[in-house]
C-alpha cells in the first residue's frame, strides 16, 4: 500500500504562482504514484485584502507593493504567461488586467473543505480569474465558479449571503501567518514540512522522498 503524504497548501485565488505551484505539485504526485498517495487541502491568503469590490489595475498594484516599473511589470507577466504555457495554465494578462479581493472566494474554499470539492473549486476559481479574466470578488462569477466544480450551487449562494465561513477564514490566515508563512504558495507536507514558492516538479519530488525516506528511517 502507498504511503500517504498530505500537502497544506497556503495560497490566494489572484497568486498566478500557485496556480504554476499546484500544476508542479500534480506533476509531482504522478511522478510519485508509485510510492506515495498525495492529498491536499488548500488554506486562505489574501495578497490584496483591502482591494475594492472592483479591483486595482495590475500595473498599479505591482508599483504600489513591489515597486515595480510598468517595465518590470510587464516582464514579469510575460513570464507568468510563459512558464503557464509550459503546464498548460492559461494566463490571458493583457493591459487592463485586475487584481479582486478574494475574502469571498475563501470562504467558499472553506466551505467546499468540507464537502471534498475544494480543490474542483480551485482550479475553477483560477480558470475564472486568470483565464476568464472575471472578477472573482462579484457573487455571480463565484457561482459559476462552484458549478463548473460540480458543487451545490444553491449551497454556495446560501453561505454569500449569509457570510459563513468568514471567521474561520480569518482564524486561519492568523495562523499561518504565526506560523512565518510571509508569502504564498507555501506547501507544508505531512504537517512538518514547509516548501516556500512554486517549486518545480522535480524539486517537489525529491523533496517529498526525503520526507518519506526520514519517516520510514523513524
Amino acid at each position: 500500500m502507498p504511503a500517504q503524504l498530505h500537502v497544506d497548501i497556503i495560497s490566494d485565488v489572484v497568486c498566478p504562482w500557485c496556480a504554476i505551484g499546484y500544476a508542479q505539485l500534480e506533476r509531482a504526485a504522478a511522478m510519485i504514484a508509485g510510492r506515495a498517495e498525495v492529498s491536499v487541502r488548500w488554506h486562505p491568503f489574501e495578497l490584496a485584502p483591502d482591494t475594492p469590490k472592483d479591483g486595482q489595475r495590475l500595473a498599479d498594484y505591482s508599483r504600489e507593493r513591489y515597486g515595480a516599473t510598468p517595465e518590470q511589470a510587464i516582464a514579469s507577466r510575460s513570464r507568468i504567461i510563459e512558464t503557464g504555457k509550459t503546464l498548460g495554465i492559461d494566463f490571458a494578462y493583457s493591459a487592463d488586467s485586475r487584481i479582486y479581493n478574494s475574502f469571498d472566494a475563501h470562504r467558499l474554499l472553506a466551505w467546499a473543505g468540507e464537502t471534498g470539492g475544494q480543490t474542483a473549486l480551485k482550479q475553477a476559481l483560477f480558470a475564472a480569474y486568470f483565464t476568464a479574466q472575471r472578477n472573482i470578488a462579484e457573487a455571480e462569477v463565484l457561482l459559476d465558479a462552484v458549478t463548473a466544480a460540480g458543487l451545490d450551487r444553491d449551497a454556495a449562494a446560501a453561505v454569500l449571503a449569509s457570510g459563513a465561513h468568514a471567521d474561520q477564514v480569518r482564524a486561519e490566515q492568523a495562523h499561518w501567518i504565526d506560523q512565518n508563512v510571509t508569502g504564498v504558495p507555501a506547501f507544508i507536507v505531512n504537517g512538518t514540512y514547509m516548501i516556500p514558492g512554486a517549486q518545480d516538479a522535480e524539486t517537489l519530488t525529491r523533496v517529498f522522498e526525503r520526507v518519506l525516506d526520514r519517516e520510514n528511517a523513524q
